[in-house]
Order: C-alpha cells, then structure tokens, then sequence
C-alpha cells in the first residue's frame, strides 16, 4: 500500500510518533511529507494539499493531523478524487472505509491521545471497502460532482 503522512505545526508530534508506529508496528511504509521540522508558523495546506493530489494521482493512502482535524480534512478535500473523514474515534474509521471508501484519515492531534490515535489508524488502515451496492450507488454521486479539473 502507498502510505503518507502530512501534518502542521499542531499535529507535528502525533505524526512522529505515528510514523514510528506504522513502520516498527504495523511494518508498513509510510511517506513522512512534511513538516520536517516543528515551526509554530507553517500553515497546513503547504503539507496537506501535496499529500491529497499525490493519494489523487496516484492512489493509495493518506493520513494528515492538525489540531482539531477539520482543517486538514476541508482541504484536503478541496483536491479531487479525494475522500477524507476524521478518524475521531474507531468505529468512525472504520464506517469511514467500509462505507465511504475514504482514501484519507484526518486527525486531531489535540483531541485524541496517541494510543487511541494510533488504534483510530489501525483500524482504518486493516479495514476495506464494503462494495455493498448502496454505498457504491452513493459514491456514484459523489463522484459525479468531482468536476474541478487540477
């Protein structure tokens, strides 16, 4: 699977440790796109927006954290084909695969403790599409308004 990581200045620590935790833990790959470095200043769509049109144009899948998780998740899905839901609890994440097929997992950084943010990332990760056809059916729709052309 084609894994990255994004986050700003809030979700900077959670991301470390995150990494740390999908490599050593779950032993998958995952791309560390930014920031490298904590700076209070640094905005997050500077991260965010390259991780979506990479999971865009590419596949795969994407995990950013900020804050509160909203900001990453609006902009996130400001770039088409791109499906992003916060992961605020586990069941969440889960119904956000199986349902909607998401292909990003927003995250709170100062919401959610690192245990529960990393079993939030196991369960979306260990999780697929459902298929069933009324979930197909509505991302049928959805998808029919993914016009903007990058």
């Amino acid at each position: 699977m084609n894994l990255s990581i994004a986050s700003d200045h809030g979700g900077h620590k959670l991301k470390k440790r995150l990494v740390r935790y999908i490599e050593n833990e779950l032993k998958l790959k995952v791309e560390d796109m930014g920031p490298d470095e904590y700076d209070e200043t640094d905005d997050y769509p500077d991260y965010v927006v390259p991780l979506a049109k990479k999971v865009s144009e590419e596949g795969g899948r994407g995990i950013v954290i900020c804050r509160n998780g909203i900001g990453v998740c609006i902009v996130t899905n400001k770039v088409q084909h791109i499906r992003c839901g916060i992961g605020y609890n586990i069941d969440a994440a889960e119904s956000m695969m199986k349902d909607d097929n998401t292909n990003i997992l927003a995250l709170a950084a100062d919401h959610l403790t690192e245990d529960h943010a990393m079993a939030v990332v196991k369960k979306w990760l260990e999780t697929e599409f459902s298929g069933e056809e009324r979930h197909v059916r509505r991302l049928t729709k959805v998808a029919a308004l993914d016009t903007k052309k990058d």
